[in-house]
């Protein structure tokens, strides 16, 4: 009798702590970053304030990064669970360095522009040489194009130009003091200095395609998942894509609602929200066809040669299967 008491009371504490850590598993949440001081600011803040990953299933923390590489460095220490726009740069390094970390998504294109004031007497990437170029910080995707743009299109080295690396608004505050001669700033940029008179003499799509003679489209943004979150939620990946995709969709057909959420995210101006909600179809992308894997090995090739990447990239580091899961859902 005292031996079944026992057993009996055994059972229901198994049982209850049993429930307590379910509880606990349940309660766990998706830790998502993006970078707040760069393109991934209008996406991030419509995905977190539209709560279209909640409306998934899942429990969602953003954790927001002023760094470029602050998702990338957090997510090779596990301190994040996804980032949805890490450096492509940044996010080939890690995974060529067998990190426990896999690509999942291209999400934002490298839709950005060479551009100088008006009165310059910059005319042409011949006049680049010698310059004071304003980019993206080293380690970011963007800065790895724009140099790789450089040398393999006009045969300008890194050493032929000296690089003044800023976020968005201080390379725009750079370009209109004149501390810098040129800026490689992207079109939500250009389209909020609209009192500054300003000149593009190339964009960042049209140079990429003549570079790589292909109409292929290059990411600075990509969304990687660290492993061990895809060991303990794989449905969760595939949750986490399918929220994505629909956010993307709610941002190209209600520019007016994202200008209003960028307002109050990023406090902009309305004039200048709306200029960045309606180049919206032109950034972001929740894709991962067999053809943009290809681009993005065509990319590390071309950062490998110019030192930005040191290694290939592992195919086992390419992890469509959610993606392919998360089309079949509506």
């Amino acid at each position: 009798m005292k031996t079944t008491l026992l057993l009996r009371l055994f059972l229901s504490l198994l049982f209850a702590a049993s429930a307590v850590f379910s509880d606990a598993a349940l309660a766990q949440k998706t830790r998502i970053a993006y970078w707040t001081s760069g393109v991934s600011l209008g996406f991030g803040s419509v995905l977190e304030q539209g709560r279209f990953l909640e409306k998934e299933g899942l429990e969602v923390e953003f954790v927001k990064f002023a760094d470029v590489n602050g998702p990338t460095k957090a997510i090779a220490s596990n301190a994040i669970d996804i980032a949805i726009g890490a450096s492509a740069a940044g996010a080939f390094n890690i995974a060529a360095d067998g990190l426990p970390i896999k690509i999942i998504l291209g999400t934002q294109l490298a839709e950005a522009q060479f551009a100088v004031l008006a009165d310059s007497p910059v005319k042409s990437f011949a006049d680049f040489r010698s310059k004071k170029i304003g980019m993206s910080p080293p380690g970011s995707a963007t800065h790895a194009i724009a140099t790789a743009l450089l040398e393999n299109n006009y045969g300008l080295k890194p050493a032929d130009y000296t690089v003044v690396p800023g976020t968005e608004p201080r390379l725009a505050q750079f370009l209109i003091q004149k501390d810098i001669d040129v800026a490689a700033i992207r079109s939500t940029t250009v389209a909020q200095m609209n009192e500054v008179k300003l000149r593009s003499l190339g964009n960042f799509l049209d140079e990429w395609k003549k570079m790589t003679k292909s109409t292929a489209l290059p990411f600075i943004g990509i969304a990687i998942v660290h492993n061990d979150y895809i060991a303990r939620n794989p449905d969760g990946i595939v949750k986490f894509i399918v929220g994505m995709r629909k956010a993307l969709e709610f941002g190209s057909k209600n520019k007016k609602q994202v200008a209003e959420i960028l307002q109050k995210a990023a406090n902009l101006p309305a004039d200048d929200a709306q200029a960045y909600a309606n180049l919206w179809d032109n950034i972001y992308r929740v894709t991962f066809e067999p053809q943009d894997i290809a681009t993005m090995k065509r990319m590390n090739e071309i950062f490998k040669a110019g030192g930005t990447t040191k290694k290939d990239i592992p195919d086992s580091a390419f992890f469509a299967e959610p993606y392919l899961k998360s089309k079949q859902i509506k």
